[in-house]
């Protein structure tokens, strides 16, 4: 193993490529977008289990300086009355905070920090075909160039092309039934205490808030809906989707309206999908990683950490074992159990969007259940396999 071909350069791809570099594989991550694929007025959490994971590659640095933390969880009803409060963090979670950062930052703190550790990132780079012998694997760009390596990572997200080249007949990603609108907002008066996310549970929909040291807030709405055409989605403006989010907290007293009325245009929305089992990871020369392989609602924010788990369990499999049919066999047997179940848990939680003002759920304080979740570690070190 010398060269590894990383298809897509948004979350999976750049950590792989750092993970196999420190592992002593070169790798080079082709991004189909001219210029990376950044999505104003989206942002994401990284919770205990993917900062670990980036820490364990020395990757948590450039993250932990464009993000923030929270380490409290409040939850609202319809009405606007506090229905409780736990703790963000678990017993195993080291101190370590859930992040909230721009998706766009994240991208480019992840590629930065490649680049400087001297990965190749080759932009306009959409993958078409690729075919494998015995000894590697060339990869086949709709611009007309090719590449060669000795395997193919799909890091290429949840429309990839590389899991169809694996599997004419892999499922596609199934639509969870809701759309989820972000924003961010300098102007509203409304502030979330510090270090705090604030849950809205709201009539028909379920809202959450979270304000940075620069006073701006990030928000999100998941809102039950049926899948919509992408043609449709892109047509609407940032006007028409605060139109639908204000539309969806209607009659509700929660802080909602305000910070939805005080955004501009930083705000999008999008299809939720997951992917709830893929039956084929891999193949011998090819293999799948992050929202290529499993995809998760959005409710549990564990998409990004899982992602960057996969990359460097993957790492250290190739790493330690003879050949690449092997490692890939050892990275989905490590991998699958985990990433099924966390895609399971979003989708239980996308199903209970909205809560009845005469049922308010009231959550429990952390009791431990969850550590299983956000204290797993990749132990760097320990030989995979």
């Amino acid at each position: 193993m010398t060269h590894a071909l990383v298809i897509g350069g948004g979350i999976a791809g750049p950590v792989t490529a750092m993970a196999l570099r420190r592992a002593g594989i070169e790798a080079t991550v082709h991004e189909a977008h001219p210029t990376g694929a950044d999505h104003l007025g989206a942002f994401l959490v990284l919770f205990a289990n993917g900062l670990a994971a980036l820490r364990a590659v020395g990757a948590d640095e450039p993250v932990l300086a464009c993000s923030f933390a929270a380490d409290t969880v409040e939850f609202l009803g319809p009405t606007g009355a506090r229905l409780g409060a736990r703790p963000l963090t678990g017993a195993g979670d080291d101190g370590l905070s859930p992040r909230t950062l721009q998706r766009a930052a994240l991208y480019r703190a992840l590629r930065d920090e490649a680049v400087r550790r001297g990965v190749r990132v080759a932009y306009g780079k959409r993958l078409v075909d690729a075919t494998t012998g015995p000894d590697g694997v060339v990869a086949y760009f709709a611009d007309g160039t090719r590449a060669e390596g000795d395997v193919l990572i799909g890091a290429d997200g949840i429309h990839s092309r590389t899991r169809t080249l694996l599997d004419p007949a892999a499922p596609p990603p199934r639509h969870t039934g809701q759309l989820t609108v972000c924003g961010r907002t300098h102007d509203a008066a409304h502030a979330v205490p510090d270090r705090t996310y604030r849950m809205v549970y709201g009539q028909r929909a379920f809202f959450g808030c979270t304000s940075a040291p620069d006073g701006s807030t990030y928000w999100f709405a998941n809102i039950p809906a049926p899948e919509q055409p992408r043609a449709a989605l892109a047509a609407i403006s940032p006007a028409g989707w605060r139109e639908r989010v204000l539309a969806a907290f209607a009659g509700d007293h929660t802080p909602v309206t305000e910070l939805v009325s005080a955004t501009g245009d930083a705000v999008v929305g999008v299809n939720a999908y997951d992917i709830p089992t893929l039956p084929v990871w891999h193949g011998d020369r090819a293999v799948l990683v992050g929202d290529a392989v499993h995809a998760t609602a959005p409710n549990a924010a564990q998409g990004a950490s899982m992602a960057i788990e996969d990359g460097v369990v993957l790492a250290r499999c190739l790493r330690d074992l003879p050949g690449p049919a092997e490692a890939f066999a050892a990275y989905e047997r490590l991998r699958r159990e985990r990433v099924e179940r966390v895609v399971a848990l979003s989708a239980a939680m996308a199903e209970r969007v909205a809560t009845p003002p005469e049922q308010p759920r009231i959550p429990a304080a952390s009791d431990g259940a969850d550590d299983w979740l956000t204290s797993y570690r990749v132990e760097w070190d320990a030989r995979a396999g």
